[in-house]
């Protein structure tokens, strides 16, 4: 499609003025040019953030891998008893002073919904990884693990994530979004708590004042019409609570999950781009965008800077879910990253889970 000068400028201009597209306009999106579609991204970008590029120094500990959900984008699950593992709080521990001494600030405990785990466990891991390390951000427990555990517990959401801030949990990761669109969650996640579920368990974290992240996994059998209804529900969330510090959009990794007979290969990294070029025109109210080398690698993040992204994401001492997936993983350095950003004339900063500066390069 052809734009004129006017039309590609008001898409910058009605982010920047906080005014929420409709849908035909955010549709649209997906119609224009990468190049395009990129530049108006990249120019709200610009205006918002400015040139500074973050991230951060963390580490994701996968606690068990016994999961009742068994998605079908899954491939980290145990499929029987004599696979499946519960992490103990030494070995966890371990695991946080080694991101400490490495000059991490944040831990990102996620793992299966794992019926044996009561909320009492989760407290009692908590508390113990304040106790020795009391300025380690524990950014912990998607939305699903949260409604689960309250399921479990016979308790509200709330009560269940005071009890769990009480203990030492700070802020909640995005993860379990998935696509915010029931039609699609069940088909590939149909034993996980719905879209209302995830947007309920958001917005009672921000409403006790606690700070969230969201993501999107896309590339698997979602449309375009799924990824705007997506975005849709993380602004208009945002636009009550204020609660995200970022997005975090994703590409699925189809390898050894039970879509992989239907998808075999990862989705383009043009369709990656568009996407996250999108989410950025679209979601006015949250001010970070996240690239994911985890599921990219460097050379795509450098681009997705240009994209609309103003974060490289962390260094990932340790990740399993995609890895699980076949997708090949090691652990990047603070000094890898300042040199990506810096190789596309960015500054570069590291920050913590509340995308404070702490470290200037």
């Amino acid at each position: 499609m052809n734009m004129g000068c006017s039309e590609w400028k008001e898409y910058v201009e009605r982010n920047l003025a906080g005014v929420d597209l409709s849908f035909e306009e955010a549709l649209r999106l997906f119609d224009m040019p990468l190049p395009v579609v990129g530049r108006i991204g990249n120019e709200i970008r610009k205006k918002r953030c400015g040139e500074l590029v973050t991230f951060v120094g963390d580490r994701n500990i996968s606690y068990t891998n016994w999961c009742v959900s068994r998605c079908k984008f899954c491939a980290f699950y145990a499929k029987t008893r004599e696979e499946s593992y519960v992490l103990s709080r030494e070995e966890i521990l371990r695991k946080v002073e080694e991101t400490v001494s490495a000059g991490g600030t944040q831990i990102l405990i996620q793992g299966g919904l794992n019926p044996a785990l009561g909320i009492v466990w989760f407290e009692n891991l908590f508390s113990e990884i304040k106790r020795f390390f009391p300025n380690v951000q524990l950014h912990s427990l998607s939305p699903p693990e949260i409604y689960f555990i309250a399921e479990n517990e016979g308790m509200s959401i709330r009560e269940t994530l005071e009890r769990l801030r009480a203990a030492g949990l700070d802020s909640l990761p995005g993860g379990g979004a998935e696509i915010l669109c029931d039609r699609i969650r069940k088909i590939i996640s149909p034993g996980k708590v719905g879209a209302d579920g995830w947007i309920e368990v958001m917005e009672t974290a921000h409403s006790m004042g606690m700070k969230t992240t969201a993501t999107m996994m896309f590339g698997h059998i979602e449309q375009d019409e799924d990824i705007i209804e997506h975005l849709f529900r993380i602004r208009d969330l945002q636009n009550r609570t204020k609660g995200f510090t970022a997005f975090i959009p994703w590409t699925f990794q189809p390898g050894n999950t039970e879509l992989f007979e239907t998808i075999k290969e990862p989705v383009s990294v043009v369709r990656y781009l568009q996407a996250l070029a999108i989410s950025r025109i679209v979601l006015h109210p949250v001010k970070n965008i996240q690239a994911s080398w985890l599921t990219q690698d460097f050379e795509v993040d450098k681009l997705a800077l240009s994209f609309g992204a103003n974060d490289f994401g962390g260094t990932i001492l340790e990740e399993n879910i995609v890895t699980a997936a076949g997708k090949e993983f090691k652990p990047a350095k603070a000094e890898e990253i300042v040199k990506a950003i810096r190789s596309v004339g960015r500054p570069a900063a590291q920050r913590n889970t509340l995308y404070e500066v702490i470290k200037y390069f």
